[in-house]
């Protein structure tokens, strides 16, 4: 947009205040240049205790270079300079604003994430075109009224602060799409928040709410509500008319009764855990049709109800840590993906059958759909036990559910009865999980053609042996709790490697050879001492969706993992990095990449 039209005669920096040489060495003149461009402004990480007037009046005061050359190049006509549409001064260490902030009244985005800013300028009220606001990660007790005057706001983030309430009018906001509020001090929400008709996610966890507000369902277009870690006794029973709702979080709260939720037709995920739930009816589930995840881990359920079975769409069902004696049968005949039980008092299922999986839970169940009488295999268990040579081999696993299982008996070596048992049955799992295997053994090599899936979890491995990586077949790997810090080159020839897991042992960085496994869909790699990864490699593993990083020694990220767009699961919490921040972690997977890529220097 042209500033100035010159005029024959006339100085073409007339009207302008010569700009002035306050931004010493924190602000460079090659990047105000290159903001005139642009009209984008990244001041991030830079220490700064006060934003320099250069900043504020880049839109008003002559650039320096215009008195150094007043013979410029088309592309170098400062006074046809671009307005400053986004500012980032994030990572520093402001604690106040002034009102000169006005003098930029074209910006669309103002990150301010990450200072020590305790108020914002009533100036802020100036910023009519602001459609993005970042404040989180401060130390805001209260928000002007003025900020009630940004209609065009769609993204406000407030996360992080001390904020203790809501200013009056904020549902003017009209036009807000994502807010997020969480991990304040905030005890109620106002009624007033249904206006908020335009609004998509909302994030109250982390707060010290006791109730929410029947008019909270007036939102008609909120499809993320997530009030984790607060103090709710109760949900309001209007809830359940909200029909885009999608994402529900309501763990860690004090909740004694499920809510029912007939109009939630499109909920897909609904987050109990570390509640007082001690009842779940048929209600409760008859209405929730499109649910695919159902969280109701550490409550006081006694009892799931046959109508579990009308959760055709579940994918994901986490029971662990309740009152749970005995399942119903039926459970078998849901497509679940994952099923966690532990913690149960349960009677009804072995708990070898419970260690081997969810696949193995339902197929048990189901079969007790078919014969409720005293089953077959119970006779085969004790027969087979009774042969002395085979006495400690679980011969019926091995013929029924192809599992070589030889776990939990703290052994040094696997026995040769154990191999000799296999005979001529198909063995597609074998585990010898939580035993004191120093080494793997060798007689492994006899499986090579059939075995998909090996446990050798909770031993004492330092090393792998070239036996395992002539496993042709092998797609699941478990290697978590050992001694390993690195992986033999030979691995590379798994090539049909899914999943591995490799977490609490002792890995300074991912092992190279596991970039070159192009099939890898999952590296689980949490608890150990990594301290770099390659982003370039990584990008190259285009089946890779799943890397859990949690718990490294990793010191800072490189922005270039954003471009792992394959990625659905990202886990970096619990590394001693400065940035990503937590607000940024607890956003997922998506948002962390798109924080990195927008890091990369171009």
């Amino acid at each position: 947009m042209s500033r100035l039209k010159g005029v024959a005669g006339r100085d073409p920096r007339a009207g302008f205040k010569a700009e002035r040489g306050d931004c010493g060495a924190s602000v460079p003149q090659g990047l105000l240049k290159a903001a005139r461009k642009s009209g984008q402004l990244n001041l991030s990480g830079r220490n700064l205790s006060e934003v320099p007037q250069c900043v504020w009046r880049i839109n008003v005061d002559i650039p320096e270079e215009a008195n150094q050359n007043l013979s410029f190049s088309a592309t170098e006509r400062w006074w046809e300079q671009t307005d400053l549409t986004k500012l980032i001064i994030s990572n520093n260490k402001l604690q106040s604003l002034t009102d000169d902030l006005r003098l930029l009244p074209a910006l669309t985005v103002l990150d301010i994430h990450d200072n020590q800013l305790t108020s914002l300028p009533s100036a802020i009220r100036e910023l009519e075109n602001l459609q993005k606001l970042n404040v989180s990660h401060n130390k805001l007790k209260i928000l002007p009224e003025e900020i009630t005057n940004l209609r065009n706001l769609k993204g406000l983030y407030l996360q992080h602060n001390e904020l203790t309430s809501i200013p009056e009018g904020f549902e003017q906001l009209f036009n807000l799409e994502d807010l997020d509020l969480s991990n304040n001090c905030l005890t109620t929400v106002p009624a007033s928040f249904s206006s908020l008709s335009s609004l998509v996610r909302l994030n109250l966890s982390s707060n010290q709410l006791k109730n929410l507000p029947a008019e909270i369902s007036g939102m008609k277009r909120l499809k993320h509500l997530d009030c984790n870690s607060n103090l709710l006794e109760s949900i309001p029973s209007e809830l359940a008319g909200m029909e885009s709702l999608e994402l529900l979080y309501l763990r860690r709260n004090k909740l004694r009764f499920l809510p029912e939720f007939p109009s939630c037709k499109l909920l897909k995920e609904l987050h109990l855990g570390e509640n007082q739930i001690e009842m779940l009816g048929a209600e409760h589930l008859k209405h929730l049709n499109s649910i695919l995840v159902l969280d109701l881990r550490d409550n006081k359920l006694k009892s799931v109800p046959d109508e579990i079975t009308l959760l055709q769409s579940l994918e994901r069902l986490d029971l662990s840590n309740n009152d749970i004696s005995s399942l119903p049968y039926s459970l078998g005949k849901l497509h679940l993906k994952f099923l966690a039980l532990e913690g149960n008092p349960m009677r009804t299922i072995r708990r070898e059958i419970i260690n081997k999986g969810t696949q193995e839970v339902l197929k048990y169940l189901r079969s007790k759909i078919k014969d409720d009488g005293p089953s077959q295999s119970d006779s085969v268990i004790e027969t087979a036990m009774t042969l002395p040579s085979e006495s400690r081999v679980n011969v019926h696993a091995i013929i029924t559910l192809k599992i070589l299982d030889y776990s939990d008996k703290q052994t040094t070596l696997i026995p040769d009865e154990v191999f000799d048992a296999v005979k001529n049955n198909i063995i597609t799992s074998i585990n010898f999980s939580k035993n004191q295997l120093c080494e793997i053994p060798k007689r492994i090599i006899e499986l090579k053609e059939m075995v998909s899936d090996v446990n050798l979890s909770f031993n004492k491995l330092s090393l792998i042996s070239l036996e395992l990586c002539m496993l042709q077949k092998l797609s699941f790997l478990d290697l978590r709790n050992n001694f390993l810090n690195s992986l033999p080159e030979e691995m590379e020839s798994l090539i049909r490697l899914q999943t591995i897991n490799l977490s609490f042992n002792r890995f300074k960085i991912l092992p190279e050879v596991l970039y070159r496994i192009s099939t890898l869909e999952t590296i689980l790699i949490s608890n150990n001492q990594v301290g770099s990864v390659n982003p370039e490699k990584l990008k190259i593993m285009e089946n890779l969706v799943t890397l859990d990083l949690q718990n490294n020694d990793l010191l800072q990220i490189p922005p270039e993992l954003g471009n792992c767009v394959n990625l659905r699961t990202l886990l970096l919490d619990g590394n001693p990095f400065r940035v990503p921040r937590a607000a940024i972690l607890m956003k997922g997977t998506a948002a962390i990449l798109e924080y990195l890529r927008d890091r990369i220097p171009t």
